[in-house]
């Protein structure tokens, strides 16, 4: 069945993915941005203006006509973000979001919230969406607290928590991964064996895709992530194979490395570097949803394509 779907943040990283594909699936895509002209052209597709969040947006003009709602739209997260800048985009815009869904008659609203909603950067055993939410900072607090204004404002919805998610064009971390990979130097991390939940983008689109399609992601939350975690060692054999260099690992004790960052102010770098993070994905996976890129192959196609373009 045909959709007429609102996309906001549809010039981001993820939404410069998902609106082509759901335009190939056949639905019509109105992709909302601050930048209108750099939301993915093509047929099916009209881009519009979203302004800033931190102000009243009308939300009638942009969800008019329209079925679904996809809100991927939020202010990124950062070392020492403003909480309550946090809390007015990343909550507040939701909440009147879910609202003007509700009067429109929207079907459903699918809202892109984070892993940081459910747990920290670090858990001892694997986080399901069973466990009681433990979110650590004023970005993760404000995701939770627009999942739980959603929830209480009655529209229809599916909510998914997604791990940090790698894909052509990452920024942050990943991006940061890419750099460290491509030089020559030899790196600390021989002697890592915590293991970390990642998520190819093209997976998460797929997710989206499959709370479009199945009434069992109906009023339901998720956490995705590909099918195997995989080692901070790993990721860096992963990455300078596809460079055609060799690992470069040092084992160096990780104790020594955490010691460093303790003295260094960093400590809470530590958790998403030297710390597990793995997630289960059965809740998803059993409506159907089946992710179908291994990290390792997402991850040596986004090292060659880097590499092609450096």
């Amino acid at each position: 069945m045909s959709l007429r779907i609102l996309v906001t943040g549809a010039s981001g990283f993820v939404g410069s993915a998902l609106v082509p594909a759901l335009a190939a699936a056949g639905h019509y895509v109105r992709g909302a941005s601050r930048n209108p002209t750099d939301v993915v052209a093509g047929e099916r597709i009209e881009s519009v203006r979203l302004t800033d969040l931190a102000r009243v947006v009308d939300w009638d003009p942009l969800i008019a006509g329209i079925d679904t709602v996809i809100h991927l739209a939020a202010i990124a997260h950062r070392q020492q973000g403003d909480t309550i800048e946090y809390d007015e985009i990343n909550r507040g815009a939701v909440a009147r979001l879910a609202q003007a869904s509700l009067q429109h008659g929207v079907q459903r609203l699918i809202f892109l919230s984070s892993i940081g909603a459910q747990t920290g950067s670090a858990a001892d055993h694997i986080v399901t969406e069973q466990d009681e939410p433990h979110p650590v900072t004023g970005y993760d607090r404000a995701k939770l607290a627009a999942e739980e204004g959603i929830r209480q404002s009655g529209i229809p919805h599916s909510i998914l928590r997604p791990v940090i998610v790698y894909g052509p064009n990452a920024k942050a971390n990943i991006a940061l991964m890419l750099r460290i990979a491509a030089t020559p130097w030899p790196l600390p991390f021989g002697a890592f064996q915590n293991r970390r939940s990642l998520l190819a983008i093209a997976n998460l689109v797929q997710a989206v895709i499959a709370c479009l399609n199945s009434s069992a992601t109906l009023n339901e939350t998720f956490i995705v992530a590909d099918p195997e975690p995989v080692s901070l060692a790993e990721m860096f054999v992963i990455l300078r194979e596809a460079h055609a260099r060799r690992p470069g690992l040092v084992p160096i004790p990780p104790s020594v490395i955490r010691g460093v960052l303790k003295l260094a102010g960093r400590e809470m770098l530590w958790d998403r570097i030297g710390r597990d993070l793995v997630v289960s994905t059965a809740k998803l996976q059993k409506t159907g949803w089946k992710p179908f890129v291994r990290t390792e192959d997402g991850l040596r196609a986004i090292a060659i394509g880097a590499s092609r373009t450096a």
